[in-house]
């Protein structure tokens, strides 16, 4: 990518989307292309094809999509499929349409069979049954890599996918109902300790074990991965190590400085046991990942004074 270039960061103000926008801006990549989701619907074909039409970028970053945790996913099933599978339908055909020149779609580790073997490959997609909580997202994601793949096939597009472990960091879902499991313990940890409460439950039995990347890293990796990799198939992004939960919750504890104690809430469902991404294949290509969980969650803690919760 030269710094002329036109990119578009689908899902700009997301996790994901504000970290790669802050990457590319610090790199010195200023000509950038954004639309919030009331300026542009991604799930409307017709006004996504203007939108491309209109911007003709030269790249894109495929960072929007509709996410929550295991009770999102599980509660709003039709929802997240079809939410999902409309908006990279629309922004990888309309891509195509214009000629965009290369193309990233980000998807996420839930698309790996729910027992497959540990650490997981990238070879092991499509070779068992998915955890059933998260099964609607799960396919649409895969059908976002099927996507880019047959793109590649038929037409020559440069799309690529890249599958990032558990996130965390600025601009994170802390809304109980849907966060994911660690912006939700540390939102969870400091209202306990603000309230002076006696006790945090936990959901299950806190041994799953999950693995965790900075999403400052992901983006530093999706940068890396748009500048070198122009490969079909898919790539994992994460760290290559990963935590049982109830060890993440003494972590968040101490992180957050509460001194009641941990209880389980063992009639909740622990979800995937584990879901651990094997990471030779970035490694291979020159990149890992360079910031540590425990140093992520005070960075992230400190950073959360202005929210309307704290």
């Amino acid at each position: 990518m030269n710094k002329q270039e036109k990119i578009f960061v689908a899902g700009h103000r997301g996790m994901v989307g504000s970290a790669i926008v802050r990457k590319l801006e610090a790199e010195g990549f200023h000509n950038l292309v954004f639309r919030t989701s009331a300026q542009l619907d991604l799930r409307r074909q017709a006004d996504v094809e203007a939108f491309f039409q209109e911007e003709k970028p030269d790249y894109v970053f495929l960072a929007a999509a509709k996410v929550g945790g295991i009770l999102a996913n599980n509660t709003y099933r039709a929802d997240f499929i079809y939410d999902n599978l409309l908006i990279e339908s629309n922004i990888i055909h309309s891509a195509y349409l214009v000629g965009v020149k290369k193309l990233m779609f980000l998807g996420s580790s839930c698309i790996y069979p729910k027992m497959a073997p540990q650490p997981l490959l990238e070879d092991y997609l499509l070779t068992g049954v998915l955890e059933p909580t998260n099964e609607p997202y799960a396919i649409a994601k895969i059908a976002g890599i099927k996507l880019c793949d047959a793109y590649r096939d038929q037409y020559g597009c440069n799309f690529i996918s890249v599958m990032p472990t558990n996130l965390y960091g600025p601009n994170d879902n802390y809304n109980l109902e849907t966060s994911h499991v660690l912006p939700a313990l540390i939102r969870k940890f400091h209202e306990s300790k603000k309230q002076n409460l006696p006790e945090v439950v936990m959901w299950g039995t806190g041994k799953p074990q999950r693995e965790f990347l900075h999403v400052d890293d992901l983006a530093d990796a999706c940068f890396f991965l748009m500048e070198t990799y122009n490969e079909p198939g898919l790539v994992n992004i994460g760290t290559g190590e990963d935590i049982p939960i109830v060890e993440l919750a003494y972590l968040v504890k101490e992180v957050v400085g509460y001194s009641g104690k941990i209880t389980h809430d063992l009639s909740k469902p622990d979800g995937t046991p584990r879901k651990l991404m094997n990471v030779n294949k970035l490694k291979t290509a020159g990149w890992q990942a360079k910031i540590g969980l425990e140093e992520g969650v005070r960075m992230v803690y400190q950073g959360l004074k202005n929210e309307p919760w704290w």
